[in-house]
């Protein structure tokens, strides 16, 4: 009888802690991923847009936009590609009320009726752009990179120094995107509006230039003074195709950045720096 006694007080114990231990675990957390919108056009729209899994697999994507305004609407989509190549739309989104600056879509598919998952979306080959307006789709008010093309937060930014034009220097910011890739933006001071300035990456230094041209960035526009390239492979030659090169590949590269006058004077700099592993430590 007492060992049977003290059987149950055991058995009950045991019971008891049990009981205690299933009270303090937390509840699972639901996968989220969330990405950062910056503003563009000088909107003043700015804010996050949070992915997050749902139980059946579908993914809910919830925009927290600050700097709209009450009584517009504003078109949003993911597209294929990164944002400073463009792509076309993969899926439409809720429109982003102005009064709250917020919306939620949950998602299944891609606009064509292409399954897709949470993991699937947040590797995905995409950008988000957030419209002025159904009337004014060309306006983009914030936009953000997501997927494989977000960006680490490594970055490295290189001084580009006056040359032949009198005013004209800045910096050439190198970011690291997930999938290896390079965000390379170009921001000059004292460009002039109307005007449009190739820029290359050449093999070499500054002191030993001219260097073969490696990779072509787009323009820079002189009424910004700014230039966003996406940068995945070389430029091709007479010879061959252009090489796949990474971030890491960029900033140990032998090379230097030429931005010239324009495209029919490409003989006059309008400014010049060395990169990667001619950049000079400061």
């Amino acid at each position: 009888m007492k060992k049977l006694v003290l059987t149950l007080a055991m058995i009950a114990g045991l019971t008891s802690c049990n009981n205690d231990d299933d009270s303090i675990i937390d509840p699972p957390v639901a996968d989220t991923k969330e990405y950062t919108l910056s503003e563009k056009n000088d909107s003043g729209v700015s804010g996050t847009v949070i992915f997050t899994k749902n139980d059946d697999g579908s993914t809910t994507v919830a925009f927290e936009l600050e700097g709209t305004e009450d009584g517009n609407m504003h078109p949003a989509h993911i597209h294929f590609g990164n944002a400073a190549d463009g792509g076309e739309i993969a899926i439409p989104l809720e429109a982003v009320d102005g009064e709250t600056g917020t919306s939620t879509t949950e998602i299944t598919e891609l606009e064509d009726g292409t399954e897709i998952t949470y993991e699937e979306l947040i590797d995905f080959d995409g950008y988000i752009n957030v419209h002025l307006s159904a009337d004014e789709l060309e306006t983009i008010v914030a936009q953000t990179d997501i997927g494989e093309n977000a960006l680490t937060g490594e970055s490295e930014s290189y001084d580009l120094a006056e040359a032949d034009i009198a005013g004209v220097s800045g910096t050439a910011t190198f970011e690291e995107r997930e999938n290896g890739e390079t965000l390379v933006t170009i921001m000059l001071e004292g460009t002039e509006e109307g005007n449009t300035h190739p820029a290359h990456i050449h093999a070499g230094s500054v002191e030993d230039a001219p260097g073969a041209i490696i990779i072509t960035f787009n323009p820079v526009n002189g009424s910004t003074g700014i230039s966003v390239t996406n940068i995945a492979v070389t430029d091709d030659s007479e010879e061959e195709e252009g090489e796949a090169i990474t971030y890491e590949d960029l900033i140990d590269f032998d090379g230097y950045i030429n931005v010239h006058e324009s495209e029919d004077n490409l003989e006059t700099l309008a400014a010049q720096g060395n990169i990667g592993a001619n950049a000079t430590e400061d």
